[in-house]
């Protein structure tokens, strides 16, 4: 199965959201390229916020390109197999945190938003990563900096897609 098939299925498989995973899907319908960067329709990316529910924090990395306090995550590779292994491989990279693992459920979210040209759309399928106990981060040459933020925090540093993200997290917990 390719991970555009695996996307599909994961976005078929996604109950909440209706019309934006409707949307996501027809993406995916018309572009067999839209899981990746160089579609300049727009692309699906993958992502996860790295939570450590025994300490009431989540990791933020503050975003070298964009300069915003966001979840870790970014654009497909070749490699990906599943939409949940991309979002996975993007925390692990980005936070530094090895052992890190999926809440169960599949997607917490899904979060379209206008990217610069020659590119549209990010179509960004969000996760949570639960960070394993004594998780130490380490900065990664895609952030300006890496921090963890008690749950109350977030919505003093982050924009709106993280905190809902975290509230959507947070009633999986």
């Amino acid at each position: 199965m390719s991970l555009h098939d695996d996307a599909v299925l994961v976005l078929k498989g996604y109950e909440d959201q209706q019309e934006l995973r409707d949307v996501y899907l027809e993406h995916l319908a018309a572009h067999e390229d839209g899981m990746y960067k160089p579609c300049s329709a727009g692309h699906v990316t993958a992502s996860a916020l790295v939570i450590d529910p025994e300490r009431g924090r989540v990791l933020l990395t503050l975003h070298r390109k964009l300069n915003m306090w966001l979840q870790m995550g970014g654009h497909c590779e070749p490699e990906d197999t599943t939409v949940a292994g991309a979002a996975l491989r993007e925390a692990t990279e980005e936070s530094g945190i090895p052992g890190l693992t999926l809440l169960p459920g599949g997607p917490v979210r899904l979060d379209r938003h206008p990217i610069p040209a020659p590119c549209n759309w990010h179509l960004d399928v969000q996760y949570a990563a639960l960070a394993p106990a004594g998780a130490a981060a380490e900065i990664s040459d895609e952030s300006l900096d890496l921090r963890w933020f008690a749950y109350d925090e977030v919505a003093g540093v982050a924009d709106t897609s993280v905190v809902r993200l975290l509230e959507e997290t947070l009633k999986r917990l």
